[in-house]
């Protein structure tokens, strides 16, 4: 899909000078939430490696991979300046609002992501510098540039670039990119299509009025929760393979194996809903959960957004206790084959 016509980065900012941008507004350029979920998975699998590392390059490694994050994020707000101006879950951000000018977006992106990259070179690994290369490129580019505005799976191939932090923390702490490795690179992989779909299906105004090609935008809310539904019980076994290769112990196996029966159950009753089904022009305007609570809709589709809710805020859940498992089995030294003692 090509860029929205009427704007672009440079025209979607106000045509006069803003006011001098605050400290904060460019640390917003770095999507600080996206980044902690990065920094978590990417310690995760530094750590999972179990190979003794030096604390403060151990450090480094952790900073890079949170700066590059930032990097990528940066690049995605300034190129995707004029949709988000169009959403209203992305109209506040720094740049569309005209907290931060579009090129001083972008500098800070391209600065960014050259230092974290360099510095993680030079101080620990090359391998690890590369797979962060590629993973700031693959989202502001293949992803940003490209998948979004192309294709109904923007999110399925661009999730990639999600994926990768455990890879380049392993990385770092080892020179080397295993199986168990690329298996916490698989399961959020798999995680992100029902995760990201699950949004978009109760915010699916918000993205056709921005032009993008969210699966139910062009597909339909009853395709898309048929997609969910088959993601999520593809996911659900790769979630439990760690086990199988030693990566992941017992804390491991009961977290994943109890949280992926839940997140089945959500993705069940997403798929039998009506999730989606309500596109209700008015809905950009309103909050993400006013649909399923201001008593506009009817009971199906107001319990189909809330279906649809419940499984995106699950699946964030999900995803954290599975690599805080990893993550204190790695700490505490506990294997998989404890379970069979």
């Amino acid at each position: 899909m090509s860029k929205t016509a009427a704007m672009t980065p440079e025209t979607a900012q106000p045509q006069t000078a803003p006011e001098a941008a605050r400290w904060q507004d460019f640390f917003q350029l770095l999507k600080p939430r996206v980044m902690s979920l990065v920094v978590f998975t990417g310690l995760t699998g530094l750590l999972a490696a179990r190979e003794p590392m030096h604390p403060v390059l151990a450090a480094v490694a952790v900073l890079c991979i949170a700066v590059g994050a930032g990097a990528s994020g940066a690049l995605n707000m300034w190129f995707d300046a004029d949709i988000d101006g169009l959403m209203r879950r992305t109209r506040g951000r720094p740049v569309p609002s005209g907290k931060v000018r579009g090129d001083d977006a972008a500098a800070l992106g391209v600065v960014l992501g050259l230092l974290s990259v360099m510095l993680l070179g030079m101080a620990v690994n090359w391998l690890a510098a590369g797979l962060l290369a590629f993973t700031i490129i693959f989202y502001a580019v293949v992803y940003t540039m490209w998948l979004k505005r192309w294709t109904t799976q923007n999110i399925v191939i661009g999730g990639l670039a999600g994926a990768l932090p455990p890879v380049i923390g392993w990385a770092a702490a080892t020179g080397s990119a295993p199986l168990n490795a690329w298996l916490m690179v698989a399961i959020i992989f798999l995680w992100t299509p029902p995760h990201f779909w699950a949004l978009s299906l109760y915010i699916t105004t918000d993205y056709a009025k921005a032009g993008v090609p969210m699966l139910p935008v062009v597909k339909g809310a009853k395709h898309t929760r048929l997609q969910i539904l088959i993601y999520s019980l593809i996911l659900i076994p790769v979630c439990l393979s760690p086990v199988l290769t030693g990566l992941g112990g017992p804390i491991y196996l009961a977290v994943s194996g109890l949280g992926g029966a839940v997140f089945l159950l959500l993705a069940f009753r997403v798929f039998l809903s009506k999730a989606g089904d309500a596109a209700d022009p008015r809905a950009a305007d309103r909050d993400l959960y006013e649909v399923a609570e201001d008593g506009s809709s009817s009971p199906e589709e107001a319990a189909g957004a809330k279906a649809a809710r419940n499984l995106f805020a699950f699946s964030i859940l999900y995803l954290f206790v599975m690599f805080a498992a990893l993550l204190g089995e790695a700490v505490f030294g506990v294997k998989a084959l404890e379970l069979l003692q």
